[in-house]
């Protein structure tokens, strides 16, 4: 059998350089920078898209967008607090929306791993436009160290071969006003759950590979808007926070998701989703978070 090979622990400026060039394929193709970097730190910006937009009548990017810019953004914080000789994992990742994004605006982050133990990294993080006193979102999350022996740092991203990203042009589909979703390819089955089909743009780390958690979460997110939607027969539930819980690896196969309402109120409704490969039985993350809904007079809010 043969021995894994030894990664050898890297001087600070290298590390940093490795995480720059050496990230997820989705990280990459986004557009997603590392634009400052501290031991334990990162300061990030990913640029405005228009395939990055939830609803095309306001301008707004999808939830989705946000989760995967902090859930990425975490993981850099994370590398820079380590030495470059161990692969990561996202655990879960908790996401609480302050207010949308503005259209046409970046939007920048800053990632804080305020602490690491043997096998796990704790981490918060503050995505914002103009300030960041003045947040879009805030996020914590856990990762596990060593995660696998597949360390991406030890190969740097072949750009000729990354793909793009793009919402085909398709007036019929369901999600013809959200490009975000469009672009993932997610589809409405017949039974109402919902498909993410595998594909290069979704993939986090190339070497396993494996689907990116950010899509993994924003595939849950999305599933959550359209079932609350169609189950209460409102439009665009407004997400508040969204607690992501990763439980195995998202494969190279398409992803399957539903969502069900925990308890519904006047204004707020939590709901609870999960999303799989081969067997429900076997969920690679399930979420659970709030919407704010628009008020309907005469209903009950407990």
């Amino acid at each position: 059998m043969s021995k894994p090979p030894v990664i050898t622990p890297l001087p600070f400026d290298r590390l940093a350089e490795a995480i720059k060039g050496s990230r997820s394929v989705y990280g990459h193709i986004s557009g997603l920078r590392l634009d400052r970097a501290a031991r334990g730190e990162a300061w990030s910006s990913l640029p405005y898209r228009p395939v990055f937009v939830g609803d095309t009548a306001t301008g707004v990017l999808h939830g989705g967008v946000v989760t995967a810019m902090l859930d990425e953004s975490c993981g850099m914080a994370v590398q820079l607090a380590l030495d470059g000789t161990s692969a990561i994992a996202t655990l879960d990742l908790r996401i609480d929306y302050q207010k949308p994004a503005t259209p046409g605006l970046e939007i920048k982050a800053h990632s804080v791993c305020y602490r690491v133990t043997r096998s796990i990294a704790f981490v918060r993080a503050t995505a914002y436009q103009e300030s960041e006193d003045d947040p879009v979102a805030t996020a914590t999350a856990c990762f596990m160290v060593g995660a696998n022996r597949t360390n991406m740092l030890d190969r740097a991203m072949e750009q000729r071969t990354l793909p793009v990203l793009e919402a085909p042009e398709d007036p019929a589909s369901p999600f013809a006003n959200s490009p975000f979703a469009h672009c993932l390819g997610i589809r409405i089955g017949e039974d109402g759950t919902l498909m993410m089909p595998f594909s290069r743009k979704i993939i986090g780390n190339p070497i396993l590979p494996a689907i990116h958690g950010g899509m993994t979460g924003a595939f849950l997110e999305t599933t959550a808007i359209v079932g609350v939607a169609r189950e209460l027969g409102v439009s665009s539930p407004k997400p508040i926070g969204l607690t992501v819980n990763y439980l195995r690896s998202g494969r190279a196969l398409d992803s399957h998701a539903k969502v069900s309402i925990v308890k519904q109120g006047r204004r707020v409704v939590a709901f609870e989703a999960q999303a799989w490969q081969d067997d429900p039985a076997k969920p690679i993350a399930s979420a659970f978070g709030h919407f704010m809904l628009r008020q309907t007079p005469g209903a009950d809010e407990e």
